[in-house]
């Protein structure tokens, strides 16, 4: 017997020409995988030389509850290093957001995670916006 669904309001369609470039959050342990996380950072750094590196963050520092470096890279490259991440992240977390503005929703509702979901302070990006 099929049961009658009561219609669902769907979602606005967002245009992705919002996204002004990505990032890639690789998480480490300082102790155990800090030199695989450097051995990633270098791998990128000759395969993708417009990928801007930032510094490592043994420290927590804004939602991230882990150890991490951020790699920023524009649009372009998503179809190239998003891939070339899935296989060769060598175990690591990696959390990849695009940048709309909204950095609540980049780091939750928009992101994609390889190798497992990683808890977020996200409530400190409540609010977040670009100027």
């Amino acid at each position: 017997m099929q049961q009658d669904l009561a219609p669902t309001p769907t979602a606005p369609i967002v245009d992705p020409g919002i996204i002004e470039d990505y990032h890639a959050h690789i998480y480490y342990d300082p102790a155990t995988t800090r030199d695989r996380a450097a051995r990633l950072r270098e791998r990128v750094a000759a395969a993708f030389p417009e990928a801007k590196i930032g510094r490592w963050h043994d420290e927590l520092v804004g939602p991230h509850l882990r150890s991490m470096y951020q790699i920023a890279f524009p649009r372009a490259l998503l179809a190239s290093l998003l891939p070339w991440l899935m296989l060769n992240r060598d175990d690591l977390t990696i959390l990849v957001h695009p940048e709309t503005g909204n950095a609540y929703a980049d780091h939750t509702q928009h992101a994609a995670w390889l190798g497992g979901v990683l808890p977020l302070n996200a409530d400190v990006l409540r609010g977040a916006t670009k100027p």
